[in-house]
């Protein structure tokens, strides 16, 4: 069933049942179910988290529970969720005609009547077919491409606020999700300002306070602000040159993997007059005298050399005096928890300890999670520059081609979905900004990457390209279902991102030769 409005027929409806939470694999699944988990607890609500990394895992226990599933989909008009009536029908009864002449009509009014019923029945299934032949269109349209609405986080908090239960934590969570979305390019600019906007009126609304005796903020209260700050990964908690070098758009720009990119971010400190003993040491232990008006230095020189967008709107939260993180920190550390590399534990560990460090009482694992960031950061830099190096990167026709090769350093970081599709997307970006061919520019990006050695399997992702216009639609979930049914390929479509596939080693080939025609 589709729900309109989420309070009265969502949370009205469970509050007084036991509730099986089903909770996906991202960040911003996660930051709705800390809101959800909050609002169960302030209404002593059971419920049983059950984390499902995928189709079949969501099926698996679908089937457990089916008894006592209830179905509820949140109808939002930005995803152009198709009228019901469009796409279903109740099914229409012919009505049964009688030959019997025992009603004693004259042979020529039969016969009157009967046309009649003819024309009448001609006619509904007439507009029986246009209606499936729209229905079809509908549907064609609606499930070639997949896009991305409003952040599940955000629809929680919204609920939270209906219900007058909205605290900072959980206006954290949402600002959270919302972020994940932004570096992920699940959504555009424009959505994301305006749900920017949003929440920028919460903030303001909760973290209000005059300074006075009796407004004073104990030491360690958490206090959220909107920041007009830094495109820079991590930056507060590394040193500015490792940020500015591992950062997607910097690394893009100054096409770092070149002599000459290396040259031309010298020339950028340079204009900055900031000293490189500065520049490579950590953050926290710069001169304050630089640190002043660093955010001003760093936008100027930036727009001298093309970087328009250096600076972005986002929110950062303080836990006390000594603890500060930005929206996009929390994002990168949380979703390097969920897909850690250290075999020390299995998939539903990592996804309790990605959980818990988006609580304010496990800042440890939060700052863990930091430095596993850093790592997968430095990874994804050098292997787009190995990429390119090598030109690894080829055009097949409609699309650009892209594998990691079984023994590429670091390749194992990239085979979970998450980690192989933000590393796409950064390496699209970066060939766009290192070719001359104009109509490379214009394509979008599949890639490649070993999932199971043993089992002989990949991991494919298909990335939309890569342009300021974009409206993020991706395309491949079809395309890849297509060309796999046209030449029998083993492929397993279990991730939620329907661009997302395992496929088997030895059909790689033949399906990209299917999708080359089918792209054509």
């Amino acid at each position: 069933m589709f729900v309109s409005d989420f309070r009265k027929e969502f949370y009205e409806v469970v509050q007084s049942q036991r509730v099986l939470l089903f909770v996906a694999s991202d960040v911003d699944a996660l930051c709705a179910c800390k809101i959800l988990q909050a609002l169960f607890q302030c209404d002593h609500v059971q419920y049983t988290l059950v984390p499902v990394s995928g189709w079949q895992e969501l099926e698996t226990a679908f089937l457990e529970h089916k008894e006592q599933i209830k179905l509820l989909i949140k109808q939002d008009d930005d995803l152009e969720v198709p009228a019901y009536e469009d796409i279903f029908r109740d099914e229409e009864e012919d009505e049964e005609h009688s030959g019997n002449d025992s009603d004693g009509s004259e042979p020529s009014e039969k016969r009157t009547r009967l046309e009649e019923e003819l024309v009448e029945q001609t006619m509904r299934r007439r507009q029986r077919r246009e209606w499936e032949a729209r229905r079809r269109d509908i549907l064609f349209d609606y499930e070639q491409y997949e896009y991305h609405g409003t952040s599940s986080a955000m629809v929680m908090f919204e609920l939270a606020w209906m219900l007058s239960k909205d605290l900072n934590d959980m206006l954290w969570w949402a600002i959270v999700g919302l972020t994940d979305q932004w570096v992920q390019d699940k959504i555009t600019q424009m959505k994301y300002v305006t749900d920017v906007g949003v929440l920028q009126r919460h903030v303001s609304r909760h973290n209000h306070r005059n300074e006075d005796e009796e407004n004073t903020l104990s030491v360690d209260c958490t206090r959220i602000s909107f920041e007009y700050d830094l495109r820079l990964a991590l930056y507060q908690h590394w040193s500015l040159h490792d940020s500015l070098c591992n950062t997607s758009y910097t690394a893009a720009r100054f096409k770092l993997w070149s002599v000459h990119g290396q040259k031309r971010l010298q020339e950028f400190l340079a204009d900055m007059g900031l000293p490189l003993k500065q520049v490579k040491q950590k953050f926290q232990a710069m001169d304050i005298s630089l640190k002043e008006n660093l955010r001003e230095m760093i936008e100027e020189s930036a727009n001298k050399f093309g970087m328009k967008d250096m600076r972005m709107q986002t929110f950062s939260i303080h836990f006390g005096f000594k603890h500060k993180f930005l929206a996009s920190d929390v994002v990168f550390a949380t979703m390097s928890l969920m897909e850690s590399p250290e075999k020390d534990g299995s998939g539903t560990d990592h996804f309790i300890q990605a959980l818990d460090s988006l609580s304010r009482s496990n800042l440890d694992k939060l700052y863990h999670g930091l430095e596993l960031a850093k790592k997968k950061l430095r990874a994804t830099q050098q292997t787009i520059a190995s990429c390119l190096c090598t030109n690894l990167v080829i055009s097949q026709g409609p699309f650009l081609y892209c594998s990691l090769m079984e023994g590429t350093p670091d390749v194992m970081l990239f085979s979970r979905p998450a980690s192989l599709s933000l590393l796409s997307k950064h390496l699209l970006k970066s060939f766009v900004c290192s070719t001359k061919n104009r109509r490379c520019k214009l394509l979008p990006l599949v890639m490649a990457a070993p999932l199971s050695v043993e089992h002989g399997t990949v991991t494919v992702v298909g990335i939309p390209p890569e342009a300021d216009s974009s409206d993020r639609k991706n395309f491949f979930g079809r395309a890849f279902e297509k060309a796999a049914e046209s030449t029998s390929s083993r492929m397993l479509h279990n991730h939620f991102d329907l661009s997302v596939i395992e496929l088997k080693a030895e059909d790689r080939s033949k399906f990209l030769d299917a999708l080359v025609s089918l792209l054509s």
